[in-house]
């Protein structure tokens, strides 16, 4: 399977860098790679009430993102705590 394009908003770039640990923003960042490679991972929930966006878990963190498969992109717009990201 191709790679799609990652496209991460200038938020979540900030989201990250306030994320504890040098190790869980470590794994935040492997687990957007994973995403990029493969969006429908085992683990990726979607949305309800949407179509197109989904969340995966790392650790305690969620990551929020949409699909464009017309476009073969992946957004990434939003990363935080799992208690704390949809507020």
């Amino acid at each position: 399977m191709a790679e799609y394009r990652l496209l991460i908003k200038a938020s979540v770039a900030k989201e990250i860098e306030a994320v504890g640990t040098k190790v869980d923003r470590q794994r935040i960042v492997e687990r957007i790679r994973i995403v990029a490679r493969d969006p429908r991972l085992p683990g990726s929930e979607k949305l309800a009430g949407y179509s197109d966006r989904y969340r995966v878990r790392q650790g305690q963190y969620q990551i929020v993102y949409l699909i464009d498969d017309e476009h073969r992109e992946i957004t990434i717009f939003k990363v935080g705590h799992r208690k704390d990201v949809y507020r």
